[in-house]
């Protein structure tokens, strides 16, 4: 005898509550088996064009896996050590760039840095907050061995656990199909079909753009000569799949620092706003039409929520798995919503054929 609909929305319920219960108590534990899937996911298609050309799924793992870790490599070794530098420099630098904008402003705007203002006590105490804070920044990340040992964690285990998901992937999807309600699923691989579409078009393609924008950013600032350009670049691509946030955002940063560096030269400060205009501008009208399009079907406002929301409450890894968590929901609402209209709470009850002469005749 199967169970009713109601018994079904119960237990379906109960292991979701279950799932999420798991998901908050473990928290940033899940971050490097959350990487590790994101990896595998992003790279099951290319290990099956592989297979259709004659690999073995061990062969087409290994390929991948060994190109990934020459990628991952080479990008540590060009990268990491000017991103390093720039963010050092940054935090030696913060005090005297204060220091020369108070000495600005205190030109143009003389009567509010008299001795003893309260304006000139907020920048000297802002001056000897950077002094301390930043070599407090530098000894915290240096001495916190727990952070260290969890980056490590991320960097060791997600590669291994990316590589053990990838190699079984069709096999797990296969095995999860087969534990599928038979009654339900063709619904169920429908829904699995649409939420991996949106899925793998969404963080693809947000990730060619991100990688165009981080890119695009950081090679513009630097041809300009924005000292911590690239930094500031690379964070605002990295950041750009939150709507705006990431132009808004890197383009505050960088118009900050160019006016403490050009301070007097407009131009230059135009060139690193025209920078940022023009990357939201290509952003808006060009790669994410021409990349992504509308295949999450959100609303910025619901993508902002609900990165806030997972962050919130799980953390990074909260704000890692919020967008595919969302679009999956989406997904489902919209199913909801269809089966809501073809039903007969939203159509209202049928009408019989000996219902019409009565009607007529009132």
């Amino acid at each position: 005898m199967g169970l009713s609909t109601r018994e079904q929305v119960r237990y379906w319920g109960i292991a979701a509550a279950v799932l999420i219960a798991f998901a908050w108590v473990m928290g940033n534990t899940l971050l490097p088996f959350i990487v590790g899937a994101a990896i595998a996911y992003l790279l099951d298609p290319l290990a099956d064009r592989l297979e259709t050309r004659g690999f073995s799924r061990v062969a087409a793992t290994a390929v991948i896996t060994v190109l990934s870790a020459l990628l991952f490599i080479t990008l540590l070794l060009v990268a990491v050590p000017l991103i390093v530098q720039q963010v050092q420099g940054l935090i030696t630098a913060a005090p005297d760039l204060v220091a020369r904008l108070r000495d600005a402003l205190s030109i143009r705007f003389p009567d509010f840095f008299d001795e003893g203002s309260a304006l000139r006590r907020s920048f000297a105490g802002m001056e000897d907050s950077l002094k301390s804070g930043g070599l407090t920044v530098v000894q915290t990340l240096l001495s916190s061995s727990l952070a260290v040992v969890d980056a490590l964690l991320v960097l060791v285990l997600a590669p291994v656990i990316a590589f053990y998901l990838l190699l079984d992937w069709d096999r797990m999807i296969d095995r999860i199909d087969d534990l599928i309600p038979r009654e339900h699923v063709g619904t169920v691989r429908r829904l699995a079909k649409e939420s991996d579409e949106v899925l793998s078009g969404f963080v693809r393609g947000q990730l060619l753009v991100g990688v165009i924008l981080g890119t695009f950013y950081a090679v513009s600032l630097g041809i300009i000569g924005l000292q911590f350009g690239v930094v500031v670049g690379l964070f605002a691509g990295i950041i750009s799949f939150i709507p705006f946030v990431g132009s808004i955002l890197g383009g505050a940063i960088s118009i900050g620092l160019a006016l403490f560096q050009f301070w007097g030269d407009w131009w230059m400060i135009l060139a690193v706003a025209a920078v940022f205009g023009i990357g939201q501008a290509v952003e808006g009208n060009v790669l994410t039409p021409k990349l992504v399009g509308g295949r999450i079907r959100l609303h910025p406002v619901a993508l902002i929520f609900a990165l806030s929301a997972f962050g919130a409450l799980l953390g990074f890894a909260g704000m890692l798995i919020a967008v595919p968590v969302a679009a999956v929901i989406g997904v489902m609402t919209r199913f909801l919503i269809e089966q809501y209209k073809g039903g007969r709470l939203y159509t209202g009850p049928e009408r019989r054929d000996d219902d019409a002469p009565r009607d007529a005749a009132e």
